[in-house]
């Protein structure tokens, strides 16, 4: 959900890890606690936007091969986590940002609700671009159990 000021502004469905919560390096756990919005990627991008290595490939994922579109793609927007709880979600082992734990859009929009994702938090394509319009870069993220 989005807050700001103590207000509930927006609930959004998500997506989480298929692996048990984790903090810990190659877990592929969606990791818990508190942490800040490190990177904002993909500002202007199309919906439905590829990335790889947190850059625009320049294709909708529809344009993508089919053995491509099975996997879970980096889509429309990429807001990177920061943990800032240092031996939980900072630092050597289970550093949420070197982990490049993500808030991103997904080709599998039909999966949303469902833990499908590699550790990182997956909405829907237009509400992936609607949460990046909402916040900055150092906005406070919580996530719990």
């Amino acid at each position: 959900m989005l807050l700001r000021n103590g207000t509930i502004e927006r609930i959004f469905s998500i997506s989480t890890s298929k692996n048990p919560p984790s903090c810990q390096a190659d877990s592929y756990g969606t990791p818990l606690g508190l942490h800040a919005l490190g990177d904002k990627i993909g500002a202007d991008a199309p919906l439905g936007m590829v990335f790889k290595g947190r850059v625009a490939t320049g294709q909708h994922f529809s344009e993508c091969s089919i053995d491509a579109q099975q996997r879970n793609l980096i889509t429309t927007r990429i807001i990177r986590l920061r943990g800032l709880e240092a031996g939980h979600n900072s630092g050597a082992g289970c550093d949420s940002y070197e982990r490049y734990i993500y808030i991103h859009g997904t080709n599998h929009e039909a999966r949303i609700g469902v833990p499908f994702s590699g550790g990182c938090i997956e909405l829907r394509n237009s509400d992936m671009a609607e949460l990046f319009d909402c916040v900055d870069e150092g906005d406070l993220i919580w996530i719990g159990d």
